[in-house]
């Protein structure tokens, strides 16, 4: 379902002040979101997936439990270190934490905004 023009006027206002207001993470929430993965972040994690996955066999042919688990887990962080992003290491918050700025601000306008929407649908 396509949205109204009040709609489209009012996305475009919150990516507006979304922009202004940190402009790294809308970056980060663009709408290409393999760019903000990188690249040794996915090698790494694919090569801890491998390793993990091959201490889950050898634990598994072995017959020790403490190694298969040892490996499950090693391959789970592999794969969760591949799919993490920039942002998750704290970078997206250094603006805040240099600024003083909150988010609140951000989110009251964002509220407001709906607030008057929900008032004009009336």
């Amino acid at each position: 379902m396509p949205l109204s023009e009040h709609e489209q006027k009012l996305l475009e206002q919150l990516e507006k002040q979304l922009h202004e207001d940190d402009p790294k993470f809308a970056n980060s929430m663009g709408s290409d979101p393999i760019r903000s993965w990188s690249t040794r972040h996915v090698i790494i994690g694919v090569l801890g997936a491998i390793v993990g996955i091959l201490l889950l066999l050898i634990g598994v042919t072995t017959q020790l439990i403490a190694l298969g688990v040892l490996g499950f887990v090693v391959m789970g962080a592999g794969v969760y270190f591949a799919t993490m992003r920039g942002a998750a290491f704290g970078k997206a918050g250094a603006r805040n934490r240099k600024t003083g700025k909150s988010k609140s601000s951000f989110m009251s306008s964002l509220e407001e905004r709906w607030d008057e929407r929900r008032r004009d649908d009336t």
